[in-house]
């Protein structure tokens, strides 16, 4: 399979006319024989790519004492349990930081307080933090969440995700891809039966088919 999607993400760098910005590469996934208003039939899963996203990620850290200490040296920005509370007594503040963040991460102590203070901000969006456990090192998670990238279909039988930036190169984008479809495969009911197709692009190329 390797050698077939890296045919196609040759193509659509190939064909993608020169623009004047760094253009990422992203995929578009249609799904087939799934009853998407069953929750349980939706994908939504945190994916790692092998060659990373070829863009920033934004991550956003809830934590007190020595873990906010460290998460300082990695993370966009990193609020307290005070900072919480002020983000629930201000919706807009919330709703933007919510916007620009791709991903949230807190001790899991304060989870139970960002679900009162911003669950209805975060929630909706798919954006609640992920739990940092005690144990946990917030540097090696937030260094692994900067090449993570997310499959969410919600109710759609087409989404779309990140796979890379132009400039990475067609085996890095390729084995990118290569992660996520076998992942995909492994969620889905009927594995590569339940996938109508997948496309590839840079933000202003046209499409061309990955072979599943």
């Amino acid at each position: 399979m390797a050698d077939t999607i890296q045919e196609a993400v040759t193509l659509a760098l190939d064909d993608a006319p020169e623009r004047n910005f760094r253009e990422t590469v992203d995929i578009a996934i249609n799904l087939r024989d799934l009853d998407l208003n069953d929750p349980s039939n939706r994908i939504d899963e945190s994916v790692v790519l092998p060659a990373g996203t070829g863009q920033e990620t934004q991550i956003v850290v809830f934590a007190e004492g020595e873990t906010a200490v460290r998460a300082e040296e990695v993370a966009d920005e990193v609020l307290d349990s005070d900072d919480l509370e002020d983000l629930g007594d201000d919706d807009d503040r919330a709703k933007d930081l919510a916007d620009d963040t791709d991903f949230f991460v807190a001790e899991a102590n304060l989870m139970q307080d960002i679900g009162r203070y911003l669950g209805t901000v975060l929630g909706p969006r798919g954006k609640m933090p992920t739990p940092l456990q005690p144990d946990d090192d917030i540097v090696e998670t937030v260094n692994r969440m900067k090449n993570t990238v997310q499959l969410r279909s919600r109710d759609r039988r087409t989404f779309h995700t990140r796979v890379g930036a132009e400039d990475m190169g067609a085996d890095a984008i390729s084995d990118n891809i290569d992660v996520i479809i076998r992942r995909l495969e492994a969620d889905l009911e009927k594995g590569p039966l339940n996938i109508d197709g997948i496309y590839v692009k840079t933000t202003m190329g046209p499409a061309k088919e990955v072979p599943v």
